[in-house]
């Protein structure tokens, strides 16, 4: 990880001393880095361009990582948001991101959020992706009632298996994501789903964490197949999210570049759609961990070791509470002392919390540690503060922002016991 080296035997993060930042802050806390969450949308948003697509729309996943600050930066790049939920809208809305710039996914809509997003400006947001024929009913209930026209977009589920952990799969037909070719067209022919509401799109998303891009091939195929049978004149197609970060050592030689994804998402479309038909929509795309990622990192402190027959446990102060995708989904992290030091031996890395699964890494080769010593968890932008939770009745973590004149910023301060209900 380019931004996160070591500097004189110190650790520095986009060029910011880590040891220096964590003397003024308690530890645990997340450290972000606008230069890193710039650079790295830039590179997506043009590497769609340098493909050759034409007004590619980059909805930033709220869901990654929803913190005000870093919206309003990927905001002010032109970024548009991927939603799933009515308080994700408003977020997205006062981080400034234009509603028309706005798609919203998720299977438990509710009428009220519905009603809102529809009331956001006179066209309401870029479109709804549509997860069940139930729930576009609603929707044009809801637009009907406010004297409104939805927009429309069918979220497909294409019936692939990706290569990824189960739980971040959601592309097969046993998932409850999308809807099957079979339900999208048939609704086309119903009238009464239709009276205030307009189809404008086609989207599918598989899972997140990808890094072998056969399924989203067969994925974005599947799309252009089942967009030519509707026979619609689309204004978009949306490939969704889901590319996937090298985290461990062992996937940075496969680990797909950004060139390399947006060629194979062009190519495809080009085959299996443009070249098939007279329409040239847009393709919208809709990252989340690739943005944010690894413009984070989470620093922690060593509060004790403990010694057990051939097991050395190194228990720090952040738990699963604070990152869980260890725990969740056996995830793995970097972990990289804040010290540099020469002489190693295998760590289990755990935290406070009273479960055994709160563990960031086990038998991590790491130099001796004493109490106060801080340890670094790289890549922690995405799904960390944002799958947080208060579990042990612990407060959450403070956020901080290194921003591009280096100077540190406090995004989100630390819960204190009297902020926790």
């Amino acid at each position: 990880m380019n931004e996160l080296k070591y500097k004189n035997k110190r650790l520095e993060f986009s060029h910011i001393d880590v040891a220096a930042v964590a003397k003024k802050h308690r530890t645990p806390f997340y450290l972000y880095s606008e230069e890193v969450l710039r650079n790295n949308y830039l590179e997506f948003y043009e590497g769609a361009l340098k493909a050759g697509l034409k007004k590619p729309l980059v909805c930033f996943a709220l869901k990654s990582n929803p913190n005000l600050e870093l919206l309003k930066i990927l905001a002010n790049l032109g970024s548009g948001a991927d939603i799933v939920s009515g308080g994700e809208l408003k977020r997205a809305l006062k981080a400034g991101i234009d509603p028309q710039k706005i798609v919203f996914s998720g299977v438990g809509k509710t009428e009220e959020e519905i009603k809102f997003a529809l009331k956001t400006t006179k066209n309401g947001i870029y479109s709804f992706n549509v997860e069940s024929l139930e729930e576009l009913e609603l929707i044009n209930h809801c637009a009907k009632k406010l004297k409104r026209t939805a927009r429309i977009c069918f979220r497909l589920n294409p019936v692939v298996q990706p290569k990824t952990h189960k739980y971040i799969s959601t592309g097969n037909k046993t998932h409850k994501f999308g809807l099957l070719e079979k339900d999208i067209i048939s609704s086309l022919k119903k009238a009464n789903l239709w009276s205030h509401s307009k189809l404008v799109g086609l989207s599918i998303h598989i899972g997140s964490q990808l890094l072998d891009l056969k399924a989203t091939k067969l994925a974005v195929k599947r799309l252009s197949e089942v967009a030519l049978n509707t026979k619609a004149p689309l204004e978009f197609l949306d490939v969704g999210g889901g590319l996937g970060v090298d985290y461990h050592p062992d996937d940075r030689l496969s680990a797909p570049s950004i060139d390399t994804y947006m060629k194979v998402i062009a190519d495809t479309l080009k085959q299996n759609y443009f070249s098939k038909c007279d329409f040239n929509p847009r393709v919208v795309f809709e990252p989340g961990r690739r943005i944010v990622a690894r413009a984070g990192i989470f620093v922690m402190s060593v509060l004790r070791n403990k010694v057990s027959e051939n097991n050395h446990f190194v228990i720090v102060d952040g738990g699963m509470n604070d990152f869980v995708r260890p725990s969740l989904y056996g995830a793995y992290h970097g972990l990289v002392p804040v010290k540099e030091g020469k002489s190693k031996m295998p760590c289990h890395v755990v935290g406070p919390i009273c479960e055994t699964s709160d563990c960031f890494g086990s038998d991590r080769m790491l130099p001796p540690m004493k109490s106060g010593d801080l340890l670094v968890l790289e890549d922690t932008g995405a799904y960390g503060y944002s799958m947080g939770s208060n579990y042990n009745l612990r407060g959450r973590p403070t956020e901080l922002l290194v921003k591009k004149n280096k100077k540190v910023k406090i995004v989100n301060k630390a819960q204190s016991f009297e902020d926790l209900t």
